[in-house]
């Protein structure tokens, strides 16, 4: 049995999909487990791109299981135009997919109190929701009285429930100033309506997700855990508060998914070969200038759930090795080394300068990191394509140098290569991380 963790380590959209897309043959089982519809995964496959919210990215392989389990917390809506548009191109969702009972759910009333709070700043600037209800989804699941779960979607007692809950949140709405139109969309008889829709459609693939998992790992079966956003976006462990509303470093595997440590042997950090970030927050390798924006153009750098143009910035050594310690990283997978063959010299940070004195170390507040400046180590860069490559044989000299060098700083062998969006455009080293054989050959 092998269990697999894809996990981001740096501010998310680091081309996880991608990878576990690329993986997921291998494994019998891929598994969502936590964040929300905030997450987006982009998957190209013969030319065709699927973007991916809620749905794992092992979805368009015929033989693996997909589970999003109770970490994840769901917008009904969305999964299902979610589901109806892979069932549009062909891919029997249904038959691949299994939704956590004990998933909580973005209601209506969320996305309203999302926009009363981003109307909010912290030191001048907006903490970077998305405004699709994930942070007042998880206060709720944390404060229980209002929470709405999948297994309510199809209990007997659903429209009690949901009507109860919905009349609170038009009275607390109103309290916070929601207009009268505001206040209509979550009229608790539609609402009521609204759930009765979304329990058809879903019951089907509503289980318990956990149960499922802890027999999976008993009878030998291989997993593949598949994270949305990124470590340093990680509620606990982040730039907080400029953070997401979950563990989203590898400390929110087991939790997020029901599965003890024991049965996770392989963790893979992904990063790019350069930083990003979207929204606010301190960002201490930021390019605000003409190389910046080459990064972003060459590397198509815009949201894939929201469109926004992302911040983007030279490798931060410092906060990649901070993170892959927290997550238990084995191995590291560099994305978008194709977007750094245009540069003639590139740089990473290795240390900070914070108040005149030298670290090595991640502060572990908002506050102290926008005060970090990036010392930096200065490489020459290849200048020559490689979005050919079939190998790590096939690099120039200077960008193996450059590998070497992330390897050395961040302290974990890097064993996948990506040149470029589609699968072929993927290498495997020679540390490559030990995984299950594909699928057919089994």
């Amino acid at each position: 049995m092998t269990g697999c963790c894809v996990i981001g380590l740096q501010w998310g959209d680091e081309a996880k999909g991608k990878l576990v897309d690329l993986l997921a043959p291998r494994f019998d089982l891929v598994v969502r487990y936590q964040g929300g519809a905030n997450a987006g995964h982009t998957v190209v496959d013969g030319g065709q791109t699927y973007k991916l919210h809620h749905i794992p990215s092992g979805i368009l392989h015929a033989d693996v299981e997909n589970l999003i389990t109770p970490g994840v917390v769901i917008n009904p809506a969305t999964i299902i135009d979610e589901i109806d548009g892979l069932i549009g191109r062909g891919i029997p969702v249904p038959e691949r997919l299994t939704i956590s009972e004990r998933a909580h759910l973005v209601m209506p009333w969320h996305m309203l109190e999302d926009r009363v709070i981003n109307s909010q700043k912290v030191d001048g600037e907006s903490i970077g929701t998305t405004n699709r209800g994930i942070g007042p989804c998880y206060r709720d699941k944390v404060g229980r009285t209002h929470a709405i779960r999948a297994a309510d979607l199809i209990s007997p007692d659903r429209d009690l429930r949901i009507a109860a809950v919905a009349t609170e949140k038009q009275r607390l709405l109103a309290s916070l100033g929601a207009n009268h139109e505001d206040l209509l969309s979550i009229a608790p008889d539609r609402v009521v309506a609204q759930c009765a829709a979304w329990g058809e459609r879903l019951r089907p693939m509503i289980s318990d997700t956990t149960d499922r998992l802890l027999d999976a790992c008993e009878q030998g079966r291989d997993l593949l855990f598949e994270g949305a956003q990124g470590a340093l976006l990680d509620i606990d462990h982040g730039t907080f508060p400029f953070v997401t509303s979950s563990n989203s470093s590898g400390v929110g595997v087991c939790a997020g998914s029901g599965v003890p440590p024991r049965w996770i042997d392989t963790v893979i950090g992904v990063c790019k070969a350069y930083s990003t970030r979207v929204g606010g927050g301190p960002f201490p390798t930021e390019l605000t200038c003409a190389t910046g924006d080459k990064i972003r153009e060459l590397g198509r750098e815009y949201g894939t759930t929201t469109g926004r143009p992302r911040r983007c910035g030279w490798f931060d050594a410092v906060a990649v090795r901070y993170t892959a310690r927290l997550s238990g990283a084995t191995q590291l997978s560099l994305m978008m080394m194709d977007v750094l063959s245009h540069f003639d010299e590139l740089k990473i940070c290795v240390a900070y300068e914070l108040d005149g004195v030298r670290i090595t170390r991640l502060p572990s507040g908002a506050a102290e990191v926008r005060r970090c400046i990036p010392i930096y180590e200065t490489l020459a860069g290849w200048n020559e394509p490689v979005d050919d490559a079939q190998s790590e044989d096939d690099f120039p000299p200077l960008a193996k140098a450059y590998i070497r060098r992330i390897e050395e700083l961040v302290g974990v062998p890097i064993g996948i290569l990506s040149v470029g969006p589609d699968r072929k455009q993927t290498i495997f080293t020679a540390k490559a991380p030990p995984l299950p054989v594909l699928s057919g050959l089994r």
